[in-house]
């Protein structure tokens, strides 16, 4: 195994002169740095920054957060994806609320004992806004790790997480834990990049760096294969009366839940897309007067992708059974996730 004690002489002051001018760097507030790191999971720091903002200013602490309705909590989050997250933090401030008298604990298992929060998030919380000695271990740690040692190990495998956590925790100085699990973040993300282009030219680590001493760094970090996603197909009914579109609310559980949507009307491929919204139309009591257009596309999540094809239906009446809103309230009020963007498009 290769030295690791290098690590903080080596990083910390390269952090202190090229780190990233970030809005949630700004201070160590618990609550700014949860929202961050909350939003970056699996989301880029280009489009989390106005994100940030946004949310920070309608929701400025966890009071508030814990007070928010959720219509409104998933409309802030609305493009961002991954929608479980916001209603873990809600549900967090909500125990922050009950059980720590509203503010942010400072132990490391408490911290983690808190909804929607893991290793990682309690390992950033707990050295950045505490200077508690804890790593915080994500994709781009695991990479730099993988790279700096060659580690033939697969970095999705079974704990290695965990046996990157162990081999780290001895490494972190007093007074700046902070700054070193910065320091691993921010090389992962701007210097040892994934998809087989790390900059060695740039890096800070690139004399001690083994993969790069043997000319091997594209070929970590170790993976394993990947399971194909699960293919659904959907036929989407966009209903249209009177420039008031209907909109339905998926179930309080699975992908995407408690959001709003166009309603999915078929997954059978072999049906007939036209047809099959027509008769959903009818059956609904919404009188539909023609077909005025489709759409087809596809969406890609983590493990599944919807192919979808969206029916424009003009219908003469507003049945209660299903919401019917404006442009402006599907734009302002109402939480559509991105799956339906393209649908969103051809609306505007």
């Amino acid at each position: 195994m290769q030295n690791l004690f290098h690590l903080p002489s080596l990083l910390l002051p390269w952090f202190q002169k090229n780190a990233r001018v970030l809005p949630w760097r700004a201070d160590t507030e618990p609550y700014h740095v949860w929202i961050s790191e909350i939003m970056l999971q699996q989301t880029r720091v280009e489009a989390v920054t106005d994100y940030y903002r946004r949310f920070l200013a309608a929701l400025p602490d966890i009071a508030s957060l814990a007070a928010v309705p959720d219509d409104s909590l998933m409309k802030l989050w609305q493009g961002l994806g991954y929608y479980s997250r916001a209603r873990n933090l809600k549900k967090a401030s909500q125990t922050i609320v009950d059980r720590f008298g509203g503010k942010f604990p400072d132990r490391y298992e408490d911290i983690l004992s808190l909804p929607g929060i893991g290793d990682y998030t309690a390992g950033a919380i707990s050295s950045i806004c505490f200077e508690r000695p804890v790593p915080a271990v994500d994709g781009n740690v695991l990479r730099v790790f993988a790279r700096y040692t060659a580690w033939d190990r697969a970095i999705d495998g079974d704990g290695a997480k965990k046996y990157v956590t162990e081999q780290l925790r001895p490494l972190y100085v007093p007074g700046s834990c902070g700054a070193f699990t910065q320091s691993l973040m921010e090389l992962g993300a701007c210097v040892c990049l994934p998809n087989g282009a790390p900059d060695c030219g740039s890096c800070p680590l690139a004399n001690e760096c083994l993969a790069n001493a043997r000319g091997r760094a594209t070929d970590y970090p170790v993976r394993s294969a990947k399971k194909a996603r699960r293919i659904e197909n959907r036929t989407v009914a966009v209903l249209r009366c009177d420039d008031r579109f209907a909109i339905s609310k998926r179930p309080e559980k699975g992908l995407l839940a408690g959001l709003w949507e166009f309603p999915c009307v078929s997954t059978d491929l072999s049906a007939d897309p036209e047809k099959a919204v027509l008769g959903y139309a009818d059956k609904l009591g919404a009188s539909p007067t023609g077909v005025a257009g489709k759409i087809s596309y596809t969406h890609v999540f983590t493990h599944v992708e919807w192919h979808i094809t969206g029916v424009f239906i003009d219908c003469a009446e507003t049945p209660d059974a299903l919401v019917w809103a404006t442009r402006e309230q599907l734009r302002d009020i109402y939480a559509l996730p991105s799956a339906f963007r393209e649908i969103m498009k051809a609306l505007t």
